[in-house]
C-alpha cells in the first residue's frame, strides 16, 4: 500500500521537549522556504519577554522528484473552480452567444474561439498531435429508447404510478409462487425452483428496462446486494450495466445547446452523434474542442428529475410496505433506510456539478500516483446536466481476452487495483462507490482509468483507523482482533458468548485465506462464508 508523503515540512520545536524526545508542533508548508536557524535576537530592536525556555525553528527540506513529461496529461497542476463560480456564469444575460466585431464568440462568459492570453479558470491542456478522434474498437449502435413509455417527457404521473405498482404486485406474486412448494407440478425439487427463479429474474430485468432510468439504476445497485436478493436475480440484474438504451442524437444536441447556451458548432469543432456509451442516467458522446483537444460529453437523459420525483414517491410507499411484511424480512431488514440511501444517491448522480467536483477531488488524491488516471473536467463546457471531460480511452477491465492479446500483465493490473482501493479506503477516505466494469479501464501502460464519479463514498478518520486495524488483524489471522475490530465498527453486535463467532472467524482465516490464487472456487467460497456470517450475526 502506497503512502503519499509531504514534500516539505517545517517543525517548530520546544528545545526542552526535544531533549526529552517530544515534539510540540508539526507545521507543513505547501511552498519552499529558506532554511535559516534562529540563533540570536537583536535585543536593541526587539525585546522578547523573559522566559526560561528557548524556541527555535528547525527546517527540514526534501527535493521532490520532477514529474515525467509522460505524466503531464494527468499530472498537471489545475486551478480548481468552485461550483458557485461556475453557476455565476450561468445567468440569463450570459446564456447566449455574443459576437464582437464579427469574430469573437463568448458562451457562459467563457471565450470559445480565439481566446486572449488571460488566465483561464482551468488550465487548458495542450492539444495532442492527432487532429481526429481515433476509431473506437467494436463500436456498435446502441438500442434506442424510443420504444419505451418513460422516454416520453410528457408522461402522466397517474399512469406512471399505476405502472410501478403493477410491477411490484406482479413481482410479489411471482416470488410467492417460486417459494411455494405446492405450486410445482409433479413435486418440488431444487432444480425446478432454480429454473423458475431464472425465468422470474429474466422477467424482472425486462420489466426494469421498461420502467426506465430510476429502476435501471436501482437494479444496478441491487446487482451488488447478494445479501438481499437471490443469486439468480443478482446475476440477471448485472446485465443492466451494459444494456441500457440510448436516446436520439437530436435530443442530445438540443439538450446540450439548451444547457450550455450555444449551438453545437460554436461549442465544439466536431461532435459525434453516435454515443460511445449509454448508462441509466445519461450517455456519452465524443467531441473535439476548437483548440484541438479531444473530449467526451456526458449528457443527462431529458426529464430525469421529474421522473425521479414520481418514482421515489411510489418507492417510499413500497419500502414502508416491505418494512411491515414479515415474509419480506421487514423485522430483519431496514427497507426504509435502503430507500433513503438510494434516494440520496439518485439525486446526487443527476447533479453533474457535484460529479465534476468529485472527479477533481479524486484526481488530486492520486496526483502523485502515475498508474491511476482520472479525466480532467472542462468547467467552461460543463453545467448541472452536461459534463465535459478529457478523453481517456482504454480497454474495459473485464475484457480479459483483449488484455491478454496485447500482452498486458493481469497480475500487475489486479495488484494495482487492490492497492488503489486500499489507498482510497484506508488513506484518503474518499472512494469510488460504483466500480463496475463500465467505469474501469486499462490504459496502454497498464494504468487504471476511472470513470463516472457521480456515486462516491467518504469514510471518516475514526472509521479508517478501525478498518486499518481490521486489515492487519486479518493479515495476522488473529480471530480475536478481527472480532474486536468488527465490534468497534458496529458491524458485529457483541453477545454473552462469542465462542461460535470466534470459531467461524478462525475457520475463515485458517482455511479460505490460505488457498492459492489459482483455485477458481476461492472467491466464491469466501463470498458464501461471508454471506452466511452476516446473516447469522448482522446488527440490522
Amino acid at each position: 500500500m502506497a503512502a503519499i508523503l509531504a514534500s516539505h515540512s517545517c517543525y517548530c520545536c520546544n528545545m526542552e521537549s526535544i531533549n526529552q524526545g517530544r515534539t510540540l508542533h508539526n507545521l507543513s508548508f505547501s511552498s519552499s522556504i529558506s532554511a535559516h536557524k534562529a540563533s540570536k535576537f537583536d535585543r536593541s530592536t526587539h525585546k522578547p519577554p523573559r522566559t526560561d525556555k528557548f524556541y527555535k525553528f528547525d527546517v527540514k527540506m526534501k527535493k521532490t522528484e520532477s514529474v515525467p513529461s509522460k505524466l503531464v496529461t494527468n499530472g498537471r497542476a489545475v486551478k480548481m473552480v468552485p461550483a458557485r463560480e461556475v453557476m455565476k456564469r450561468k445567468t440569463p444575460s450570459t446564456n447566449k452567444v455574443d459576437v464582437v466585431n464579427g469574430s469573437r464568440q463568448v458562451v457562459n462568459g467563457a471565450n470559445l474561439v480565439r481566446r486572449k492570453s488571460t488566465q483561464s479558470l482551468v488550465k487548458t491542456p495542450k492539444a495532442r498531435d492527432s487532429k481526429e478522434l481515433p476509431p473506437v474498437e467494436e463500436l456498435k449502435v446502441l438500442p434506442s429508447d424510443e420504444g419505451f413509455s418513460w422516454a416520453n417527457e410528457r408522461y402522466n404521473s397517474v399512469q406512471r404510478s399505476i405502472d410501478v405498482w403493477s410491477f411490484v404486485l406482479s413481482l410479489r406474486v411471482r416470488v410467492l409462487f417460486d417459494n411455494a412448494k405446492w405450486a410445482y407440478m409433479g413435486g418440488f425439487t431444487e432444480d425446478k425452483q432454480k429454473k423458475r427463479r431464472q425465468k422470474t429474474a429474466s422477467w424482472l430485468r425486462e420489466c426494469v428496462l421498461q420502467l426506465g432510468p430510476t429502476f435501471i439504476k436501482l437494479g444496478q445497485l441491487s446487482s451488488t446486494r447478494s445479501d438481499l436478493f437471490p443469486s439468480e436475480f443478482v446475476d440477471e440484474l448485472a446485465k443492466l450495466q451494459d444494456k441500457v438504451p440510448a436516446f436520439s442524437p437530436v435530443k442530445a444536441r438540443r439538450f446540450i445547446e439548451s444547457e450550455l447556451g450555444a449551438p453545437i458548432n460554436i461549442l465544439f469543432k466536431e461532435f459525434e452523434d453516435q454515443p460511445i456509451a449509454a448508462a441509466s442516467l445519461g450517455q456519452v458522446h465524443r467531441a473535439i474542442l476548437h483548440n484541438g483537444e479531444k473530449v467526451v460529453v456526458k449528457v443527462q437523459r431529458p426529464g430525469l428529475k421529474k421522473l425521479f420525483d414520481i418514482d421515489l414517491r411510489n418507492l417510499k410507499l413500497i419500502a414502508e410496505y416491505f418494512q411491515r411484511s414479515e415474509t419480506l424480512g421487514g423485522p430483519t431488514r431496514d427497507w426504509i433506510g435502503i430507500y433513503e440511501e438510494c434516494s440520496t444517491i439518485l439525486y446526487q448522480e443527476i447533479d453533474y456539478i457535484n460529479e465534476g467536483k468529485n472527479a477533481d477531488r479524486f484526481r488530486r488524491d492520486f496526483r502523485n500516483i502515475k498508474w491511476v488516471r482520472v479525466p480532467l473536467v472542462y468547467w467552461d463546457y460543463t453545467a448541472s446536466k452536461v459534463l465535459t471531460l478529457e478523453y481517456l480511452p482504454g480497454i474495459k477491465i473485464n475484457r480479459l481476452d483483449m488484455l491478454d492479446s496485447r500482452g498486458y500483465n493481469r497480475s500487475r493490473i489486479s495488484s494495482r487495483g487492490i492497492e488503489a482501493y486500499l489507498i482510497q479506503i484506508l488513506k484518503t477516505g474518499f472512494f469510488h462507490a460504483d466500480p463496475h466494469p463500465g467505469n474501469l479501464a486499462i490504459d496502454v501502460d497498464e494504468a487504471i482509468i476511472y470513470y463516472d464519479f457521480g456515486m462516491m463514498g467518504e469514510i471518516k478518520s475514526f472509521t479508517r483507523e478501525r478498518l486499518l486495524e481490521l486489515f492487519y488483524a486479518v493479515y495476522e489471522k488473529d480471530a480475536k482482533k478481527v472480532i474486536q475490530s468488527l465490534t468497534d465498527l458496529e458491524a458485529l453486535q457483541p453477545t454473552g458468548d462469542m465462542s461460535s463467532v470466534r470459531r467461524s472467524v478462525q475457520f475463515f482465516l485458517d482455511n479460505l485465506l490460505s488457498q492459492t490464487p489459482d483455485q477458481q472456487q476461492t472467491l466464491a467460497a469466501i463470498g458464501e462464508v461471508c454471506k452466511d456470517f452476516i446473516k447469522k450475526h448482522r446488527t440490522m
